[in-house]
């Protein structure tokens, strides 16, 4: 068995000031007061999630962990050498995107299950209304052998809500079209692809973008040879989120796969999908009560860890 994830760290910066991207505010002497100890604290906070996702199931951290709202690569490679981590043995993959916030996504992976064999960051062109470029989050697209079995990761982190859904709505629909050329391309040159996406979409699993661009279907009886399976759907429309906003539960984090990852006789297939959100992660008290645990609330430092829950699946296959 093993366990594929996504986290969105919420904020994952250092303390210096990086003066090509709007960091500012995560520095020692910027509004947050972001100093060496709360770094290593959140650093602590996530390595401990991070660690127990999936764990009652498999008794060990995720093999493959895709990642959001990281400043750098330095802030990801403090994160895999905490001790929590360690043993896991893990690498990452990461391009500095051109996010105006410097904000990236990447792929945490354990070196002791998956090998990488290429990978690219596919760039999202973008203009906002004015006809001036909106920069934003680079798609991460990695092939890779899963205890020796071909598959590709696209780790996504979709422009938010800001301004509202509906005026935002058509950047993430330039998302998911990007998201759709790369699943067609990896589908040209390997037709029986085995896809898994994944990411914080800022869009539910039945926003227009998951349902008239990528086309993704919620039952396994909708699924043709060609469809994307959404695992994440069913649980939203019984009410489950990784987010909340004005006492609204949203699921932004979300993993899609391949119909041929549901009916794999000779190699890992989708077993089961969750949210992980154990006690600790949820706020007890105070305006945000029930709401994931964050860093900040309000403007003021509570020591938490992200605004977001991780997502995760199960794969399993069948041994001699």
């Amino acid at each position: 068995m093993r366990t594929i994830a996504f986290y969105n760290l919420e904020n994952l910066f250092d303390t210096k000031n990086d003066s090509l991207i709007f960091d500012d505010d995560r520095t020692t002497n910027g509004k947050d007061n972001w100093t060496e100890e709360r770094y290593w604290k959140k650093i602590d906070n996530l390595s401990k999630v991070i660690s127990e996702i999936g764990l009652e199931n498999t008794r060990s951290a995720p093999d493959l962990l895709g990642i959001c709202e990281a400043e750098n690569k330095t802030v990801l490679l403090d994160l895999i050498n905490h001790p929590k981590l360690k043993k896991k043995n893990y690498d990452i993959i990461h391009f500095d995107s051109p996010d105006e916030r410097g904000i990236d996504v990447g792929l945490i992976y354990s070196k002791l299950s998956f090998i990488p064999v290429s990978f690219v960051s596919r760039r999202l062109l973008l203009t906002d209304e004015e006809g001036f470029r909106d920069y934003t989050r680079d798609q991460l697209v990695v092939e890779g052998l899963l205890d020796n079995e071909k598959i590709y990761l696209i780790v996504n982190h979709w422009p938010s809500r800001s301004g509202g859904e509906l005026r935002s709505r058509p950047y993430r629909l330039k998302a998911a079209e990007l998201n759709k050329r790369i699943i067609d391309s990896l589908r040209h040159l390997d037709q029986n692809a085995k896809i898994i996406g994944m990411g914080d979409f800022n869009d539910d699993p039945i926003s227009p973008s998951f349902k008239k661009i990528l086309k993704v279907k919620g039952k396994e009886k909708q699924l043709d040879s060609m469809s994307l399976f959404g695992p994440m759907e069913s649980m939203f429309k019984k009410g489950i989120g990784s987010l909340a906003y004005r006492d609204r539960w949203n699921l932004f984090d979300q993993i899609y796969l391949t119909v041929n990852l549901l009916n794999n006789s000779e190699g890992y297939r989708f077993w089961k999908a969750d949210v992980f959100s154990p006690s600790y992660l949820i706020d007890p008290k105070g305006v945000y009560k029930g709401y994931p645990l964050r860093t900040y609330a309000g403007g003021s430092y509570i020591g938490g860890y992200s605004d977001h829950f991780p997502v995760y699946i199960h794969l399993i296959r069948e041994v001699d």
